[in-house]
């Protein structure tokens, strides 16, 4: 009975996440086949809290924890697709969360670095990654902001918190010909999503959509979840 039971709810999420690519995604421009997929593939109920699976493919972000959230669906998309990933692309995430943007990423990337600054979603995000078999992923406990300079340079960066202003670290661990993907930001109000590209030592950027976005913070989140 358990497994049957297990079964059933596998085929359910199944098509909860075919019904999130053809009604939340697709139909707002998402149509980068990688993207689709890797969206297609990643069980995103087990990237939030036991008590939020039931809403794990609505339109919107969830809680997970420690003043933190996981985004919406199409904003991982889009943030995806816009950076468009490849196989020998290595990409540095700030902000790792519950692990569903790295996972996404990691279906198509070759490697994904990732830090989050609050130690236990760190820990628990590298045990889920690990658990369903992202070989390809590392996960750092640390201050974002400053990126991970022993790993740089990276391919795409992408951060999933808002600075105020684009950290000058993160510009200087960018390859030549990279992207950048970041909301920016006060911290109390909308924030704008913005690309940023690197061409010939000079940096190209472009605001796309007004975001909301949790604070990138500078120092360990003591918050209880």
């Amino acid at each position: 009975m358990v497994a049957a039971y297990q079964q059933s709810r596998s085929q359910d999420y199944y098509r909860l996440r075919e019904e999130m690519v053809s009604q939340q995604l697709e139909p707002r421009g998402i149509n980068h086949g990688p993207t689709l997929e890797a969206m297609r593939k990643v069980e995103r109920q087990r990237f939030v809290p036991a008590s939020c699976q039931d809403k794990a493919y609505i339109d919107g972000p969830l809680p997970i924890g420690y003043g933190q959230t996981i985004s919406q669906p199409f904003i991982v998309a889009m943030m995806t697709q816009l950076l468009r990933p490849h196989p020998s692309d290595r990409i540095l995430e700030i902000g790792t969360g519950s692990g569903y943007q790295a996972a996404v990423l990691a279906e198509m990337a070759g490697s994904v670095y990732t830090v989050e600054i609050v130690e236990q979603l760190a820990v628990r995000a590298k045990k889920l990654l690990s658990d369903l078999g992202y070989k390809n992923v590392e996960v750092h406990i640390g201050d974002g902001y400053n990126g991970l300079p022993d790993k740089a340079p990276f391919d795409a960066i992408i951060v999933t918190a808002a600075p105020e202003a684009v950290p000058p670290p993160l510009i200087a661990q960018l390859k030549e010909g990279g992207k950048i993907i970041v909301p920016v930001g006060p911290q109390t109000d909308v924030q704008t999503l913005v690309l940023i590209e690197k061409r010939n030592g000079e940096l190209v950027k472009t605001a796309l959509i007004p975001v909301r976005f949790v604070p990138l913070i500078r120092e360990v989140d003591s918050r209880q979840p």
